[in-house]
């Protein structure tokens, strides 16, 4: 959001909360790797004042370090504490303990816990991530494919394997985010004709998260988060500029989303 759009405008924290509003968003994430700290009290207030509801995402660079951020997000009302593990053992025996420390941290709290599927933390990789998830049944996990199609450079169209081991992990995951990555790239243009191809893929995945997530869950909130960053995520071209409007682009995903949802209701 900073800045929304190919303008490169950076508009007013207010100003950018009451856009999120009025485009029909039920709230926003706050992004401590993007941000700090002091930015997320100074938004605090603002979204509790326009109803938005904060999901805190974290970057804890050690195990215990993680604490304040799961009592912060806690008060400030997020649903869960998404978290980016910046504690990056080599081998998965050494992952374990790291998960489960968290997860314990976080049932003490009284707080849900999700890991992210993300690039640069300890779930960069999505075979040993497979394994953590064999290892730690109680692991939740946020679904952000575009860094497992980068991470893995999936040829397209992706075989039964590849698209098997997705399926493992869409079927630990409890939230979802947007954002349509090829092989190559990890933020794509959706409206571009070369890219509809992983569009359609990516598509497919959200439809199969949200049934899988509506099969476990009779009531409760499915959480979807339409992710698209600034440059250097976005495309820009020589002079800087980005290559399309992320902000009418996290629209189109939104609407998707929104139909994806009532498809799977009527199924």
């Amino acid at each position: 959001m900073s800045p929304h759009d190919d303008t490169g405008v950076k508009l007013p924290d207010k100003e950018i909360c009451e856009l999120v509003v009025e485009a029909g968003y039920d709230g926003m994430a706050i992004d401590l790797g993007a941000s700090d700290v002091k930015k997320a009290f100074e938004l605090q207030p603002i979204m509790e004042k326009l109803n938005l509801t904060p999901l805190i995402v974290a970057f804890p660079k050690t195990i215990d370090s993680l604490g304040e951020t799961m009592k912060m997000a806690k008060d400030f009302g997020s649903p869960f504490i998404n978290v980016i593990g910046q504690v990056m053992p080599i081998s998965v025996d050494g992952m374990i303990p790291v998960i489960r420390k968290w997860i314990e941290m976080a049932d003490r709290i009284g707080l849900p816990i999700q890991f992210e599927t993300h690039r640069n933390c300890i779930t960069n990789d999505l075979y040993s991530t497979l394994q953590l998830l064999d290892a730690v049944p109680e692991m939740r996990m946020c679904s952000d494919l575009s860094h497992y199609v980068v991470d893995r450079e999936f040829w397209f169209p992706l075989s039964n394997r590849d698209l098997g081991m997705i399926s493992r992990v869409l079927e630990r995951s409890d939230s979802f985010q947007g954002r349509v990555a090829s092989r190559q790239q990890i933020q794509l243009q959706i409206d571009f004709p070369q890219h509809q191809k992983w569009v359609n893929l990516f598509k497919n995945w959200w439809l199969e998260g949200i049934n899988g997530w509506r099969s476990r869950n009779q009531n409760g909130t499915c959480y979807f988060l339409c992710e698209l960053g600034p440059p250097e995520y976005a495309m820009t071209d020589q002079n800087g500029k980005e290559l399309s409007n992320r902000w009418n682009e996290a629209l189109k995903i939104k609407s998707w989303v929104e139909d994806i949802w009532t498809k799977s209701k009527i199924e």
